[in-house]
């Protein structure tokens, strides 16, 4: 099982800048709400949409700045671990006997700035899948086939 195993590992840093889009796009959208709400009701409140628009975005690329520093991922003897997350600090351990399936996916921008998404589907309650972001294809399909081999391998444990 040695051979499947990793050391600690980080996202690709382009995913970084997926995210930092991501935030300024969601901060047009709420500004240019904003403003039209504004000029509905007041047009001497007009400087609010912008105002609104711009906090929106400085908070999103700050989330994904810290986000993409928090993210990390281990492939272990008897599990897959997760650690992420900017106020609340997420770590998953996805026990391989709880393993379903494995894709991966590319969406359209992913494809165009070359990274690739990981999901992982496990046994149990709803929403229980866990999904890593930021691979390169390489990466996700390496990841893809060692997690399939430590699922087989697990076959016959208990789950913990």
């Amino acid at each position: 099982m040695a051979t499947y195993t990793t050391d600690e590992r980080t996202l690709d840093s382009r995913v970084r800048w997926l995210w930092i889009g991501r935030a300024l796009l969601i901060g047009l959208v709420v500004g240019g709400v904003a403003t039209a709400v504004a000029f509905g009701v007041d047009r001497s409140w007009l400087w609010v949409g912008p105002v609104v628009g711009v906090f929106i975005a400085g908070l999103g690329v700050t989330h994904s700045i810290l986000l993409y520093r928090t993210w990390s991922y281990e492939v272990r003897e008897d599990s897959l671990f997760l650690d992420r997350g900017v106020i609340t600090r997420v770590q998953t351990v996805v026990p391989y006997v709880r393993v379903q399936h494995i894709d991966t996916s590319r969406g359209p921008i992913e494809r165009s700035v070359g990274l690739s998404t990981l999901v992982v589907y496990t046994a149990g309650s709803r929403g229980a899948d866990v999904t890593i972001p930021g691979l390169t294809p390489p990466e996700a399909d390496d990841l893809q086939t060692r997690l399939k081999r430590l699922a087989i391998e697990s076959e016959g444990e208990d789950a913990v």
